[in-house]
């Protein structure tokens, strides 16, 4: 079996950044690219919240430098997911779905979260022209515009307010006959002249010949007095939560009620010795590229430094 000083699960900024110390410190780490090479910041176009870039830059052209920077300093990469660990004493051994295994003296989880969608075809038809999970990365291109959130939670409610303040107008799809949201952020929302609250709606679909120009939607579907109707939108968010890639991982290390990894205090530390949690999949609240970044970062001078002290 093959043996190696450190692994890292997901290519996305926490991964790559990771790989980026990890090498400087002289350790050649091996990434796994995971579900989604170069990570969920692939399903956007042009990124303008990245520090560095004035005029915004390319999603892809982003991660791929990213990629080329820790292939500089000894980073491997290679195209497979892992589907089961061991952690349950070092070397730690890993499992991929070509049907190999290595064992390694460290870990680091960058496996992302991945949005959930509605399942519907056109979602993925329109990703990326029209169709967006983060409203803070992509509501600057809907500036006086009209949008629809779909959810009835805090986050859906919450999507909607920040999009409230770049759009013309908001639609909120909500499948219930109320929100689930906290009574502040149901306030908020239904005070505010900008958004306009669709309860007991479902959406059917999305139209459009250069990106979404609108979506089809059903009023009380099944009921007696279900109405289909179309409306003129421009952007289309999904506001329904994320489900983090972790389970495999879960026999070890501790995780909330939703799936995501539990680190201690600030750092990226799991509790296992020599295993760390960067990005999205320890990241509840911020889900941004340079927080993840920012974690890969931290996850690999631990990384650095457990491997020095072994």
């Amino acid at each position: 079996m093959e043996k190696l000083k450190s692994v890292i699960l997901g290519s996305g900024p926490a991964g790559y950044t990771a790989a980026i110390y990890i090498g400087r410190a002289g350790f050649k780490p091996v990434i796994y690219e995971g579900l989604q090479p170069g990570g969920q910041l692939t399903t956007t176009t042009i990124v303008e919240n990245f520090p560095g870039f004035p005029e915004g830059i390319d999603a892809n052209e982003l991660m791929e430098a990213m990629r080329k920077q820790a292939e500089t300093f000894g980073a491997e990469i290679r195209p497979h997911i892992a589907v089961k660990a061991d952690l349950s004493v070092a070397p730690y051994r890993l499992t991929f779905d070509d049907g190999s295994e290595v064992e390694t003296q460290s870990v680091v989880i960058a496996t992302g979260a991945t949005a959930k969608y509605l399942g519907l075809p056109d979602e993925e038809k329109y990703k990326g022209e029209g169709v967006s999970a983060c409203a803070t990365c992509d509501g600057f291109f809907y500036r006086k515009k009209v949008v629809a959130v779909v959810g009835g939670g805090d986050t859906a409610c919450e999507e909607a307010e920040y999009l409230s303040t770049l759009a013309n107008k908001v639609y909120l799809i909500v499948r219930k006959p109320f929100l689930r949201a906290s009574e502040i952020m149901q306030a908020r929302v239904k005070q505010n002249p900008k958004i306009e609250i669709l309860f007991e709606t479902n959406t059917l679909g999305l139209f459009g010949e250069n990106g979404v120009e609108g979506v089809r939607l059903v009023y009380r579907k099944g009921e007696t007095d279900e109405r289909r109707y179309e409306l003129a939108i421009d952007g289309f968010f999904l506001a329904i939560g994320h489900q983090p890639n972790s389970a495999i991982f879960k026999p070890w290390v501790k995780t909330d009620e939703t799936g995501y990894i539990i680190t201690e205090g600030h750092t990226p530390r799991t509790g296992v010795p020599g295993v760390f949690a960067a990005g999205d999949v320890a990241d509840p609240n911020y889900r941004q590229a340079i927080t993840a970044a920012a974690s890969g970062c931290q996850a690999g001078i631990e990384v650095s430094h457990y491997l020095q002290n072994l």
